[in-house]
């Protein structure tokens, strides 16, 4: 087989994608077990809604996504609780690929924070 039959695809996903965008944003996050979800109330302490996106050091606790915020609150006393920002990771999402579509046109987006790029051919790169 020579290398014009051959492809050359790259999967990318972007794990705990709201959570790396809310840490590179805010220092003040890094380092911590941050819960990135639908948490509502006046205060930002009400138990309704699901994780989002949870930091590494979250994930020390045993958070993840799509788990309830009264589990998570429960699993980790010490995390940082917020909102999400779905503008914000929107942008950060665009721009991320943006620079994919520097190195291949071809780019199959899966979510705002997962894709294929087809590199075949830009071996010589």
């Amino acid at each position: 087989m020579n290398n014009i039959n051959r492809l050359s695809i790259i999967h990318l996903d972007l794990d705990a994608f709201f959570a790396s965008v809310e840490q590179r944003d805010n220092p003040i996050y890094r380092g911590k077990p941050l819960i990135v979800g639908g948490i509502s109330g006046a205060n930002g302490k009400s138990n309704r809604g699901v994780v989002c996106a949870a930091s590494y050091e979250a994930r020390k606790y045993g958070v993840h996504a799509g788990m309830p915020i009264w589990e998570a609150r429960q699993k980790c006393h010490k995390g940082i609780f917020i909102p999400s920002q779905m503008n914000k990771y929107l942008e950060a999402s665009k721009k991320f690929f943006q620079i994919c579509s520097t190195y291949t046109p071809l780019i199959e987006p899966l979510s705002i924070d997962e894709l294929f790029l087809d590199v075949s051919g830009c071996e010589s790169l």
